[in-house]
């Protein structure tokens, strides 16, 4: 392919790196390879993406994520929710227990939220369910000891979405033994299939199987179904470099490795002593404009740069043929992603030259930025300057450092450029991450008032019909703008050992390792 060979191509140095202490502390323990050391154990407090992983391993909310990041019932046998949409009364199941053997009541669902909205703990979602964000809960009852009841100021789409958010640590619930007498974190008591054996700081993260854990039953998929745990421990080992990462889980010193850069998928694949999976992932990779740029505040430039590009082979080659393109800010594996979602234009170098010529262009030189920090960023300005060329679209491409690129997007500084997204799990959402009032929130790229009142409409029903509704006009009114150009939402790709059974990726990416087994018995 012509524009593969624009690419620059970073051969992988062959660095083995000696990690430390990689024995097994006991048969049948799982390894996993992690990239950094995690924050804390605190649900959603102090964390980032490791911590979060390693946590929902030991804690569960009343609500998780299928695979598809619909809402499913977890620590709650039921929800039932309200005529007018907003109370929301979760029955729990029978039997629930923590790691400690203490049966779980509506009283520690109580407690732990109570802990949460303390502004002292510093949840991550504080703002979120207190009236700054997507929802308000003003009160929250429990009339019984398998009963909980929550009262919302208003209605939204997002409030089960909210409690079950990775970054909210899933609103996990646990035993009040999970802190000291002084109200200080120690670690976490909680229901989920593993609990906290050991943090080596720098080292690993090990876990151990959590002989009382009570299974929902039903398939796996996301952080709900049959969590049973079949081995006896996991351990995160903790391997910043991807080479040493990659020759460990070759050595055998690791079993999984969670997070599979696209250019290795065929060595690995072909490798016999691997097996790799892959699943369709729920960020976005996209070109942005400033549509209050001089020139390119003229949607038919706009216009006519879509046209001169090939987007399904600037995504071949951007994911080395690992994801499908999607020009849709909602992700492919969304249950929302329909068919208006679903449509990619077809390049017309002839009419990109019409609408360029009806704009008034006459070769005007466009500053595109981006960054080698994410190279599928620097790579795809690359290939649209090529692409967008054959046109006659002049554009100059401006390499910056990550911290620079994502303050220029900040302030709105630029004309356009490369940019990616991390993952939302609801439409709502990934309309709501690009759009906005500009003279507000300069990072928003589209802002169109009559989208906008559609975007908040959206979060206050939850009727799946009426939601697509929504969402198929949005889409129709997003791609007439045109303030940005989605490519790709992403593969997330994993591998394991070949004895390793039952291991699965899917779109969130985090390691999940309950149901799976070694058939050697490691």
């Amino acid at each position: 392919m012509k524009y593969r060979k624009l690419l620059t191509m970073t051969a992988m140095a062959a660095v083995l790196v000696a990690a430390a202490d990689i024995t097994m502390a006991q048969d049948k323990t799982m390894r996993v390879r992690i990239n950094a050391d995690i924050r804390s154990t605190d649900p959603g407090v102090n964390r980032d993406a490791n911590s979060d992983a390693v946590v929902l391993h030991i804690v569960e909310g009343l609500v998780g994520y299928r695979d598809d990041a619909s809402v499913a019932p977890l620590l709650a046998k039921s929800v039932d929710v309200s005529e007018d949409g907003k109370t929301y009364t979760f029955k729990l199941r029978d039997g629930l227990k923590f790691s400690n053997g203490e049966l779980l009541t509506s009283a520690d669902v109580l407690r732990s939220w109570e802990r949460y909205t303390n502004p002292k703990t510093a949840w991550r979602c504080l703002k979120d369910v207190t009236g700054s964000g997507v929802a308000n809960v003003t009160n929250v009852a429990a009339p019984d000891a398998l009963t909980v009841v929550y009262t919302l100021e208003k209605p939204t789409a997002l409030f089960l979405a909210t409690l079950a958010r990775t970054d909210c640590g899933g609103t996990g619930v646990y035993h009040k033994s999970s802190l000291d007498t002084e109200g200080k974190w120690v670690k976490p008591i909680g229901t989920g299939p593993f609990m906290l054996q050991e943090w080596r700081s720098g080292q690993y993260v090990q876990l151990a199987a959590n002989p009382n854990y009570v299974s929902p039953g039903g398939e796996i998929t996301g952080y709900v179904g049959d969590k049973t745990p079949k081995i006896d421990a996991v351990r995160f080992m903790i391997i910043p470099d991807d080479a040493a990462a990659k020759a460990a889980i070759y050595s055998g010193d690791i079993d999984v490795l969670a997070d599979v850069n696209n250019a290795d998928i065929e060595e690995l694949t072909g490798s016999g002593k691997l097996k790799v999976d892959k699943a369709a992932a729920m960020g976005l990779t996209g070109l942005l404009f400033q549509t209050r740029d001089p020139l390119l505040k003229d949607v038919r430039i706009r216009k006519a740069l879509l046209l001169s590009l090939d987007i399904p082979q600037i995504t071949e080659a951007l994911t080395n043929g690992q994801s499908p393109a999607s020009v849709s800010v909602i992700p492919v594996p969304s249950p929302y992603s329909g068919t208006p979602q679903k449509e990619v234009p077809t390049r017309n170098i002839a009419g990109a030259k019409k609408l360029l010529a009806e704009a008034g262009y006459a070769g005007q030189p466009i500053k595109w930025l981006t960054t080698k920090y994410y190279p599928s960023l620097f790579d795809a300005a690359v290939l649209v300057q090529a692409m967008a060329q054959e046109a006659g679209i002049n554009i100059e491409v401006e390499t910056l450092d990550w911290a620079t690129l994502l303050d220029r997007y900040t302030s709105g500084n630029y004309s356009a450029m490369s940019f990616t997204y991390s993952a939302r799990l609801d439409p709502s959402l990934s309309y709501d991450m690009v759009s906005g009032n500009k003279d507000k929130s300069a990072s928003k790229v589209w802002d169109n008032p009559e989208g906008l009142k559609l975007i908040a409409e959206s979060t206050t029903i939850s009727d799946q019909s009426k939601r697509q509704a929504i969402f198929d006009k949005l889409e129709e009114m997003i791609r007439a703008d045109l303030p940005l150009i989605p490519l790709y939402s992403g593969t997330r790709i994993g591998a394991v050992r070949s004895n390793v059974e039952g291991y699965k990726t899917w779109p969130v990416g985090y390691a999940r390792m309950w149901g799976v087994s070694s058939s050697k018995g490691k």
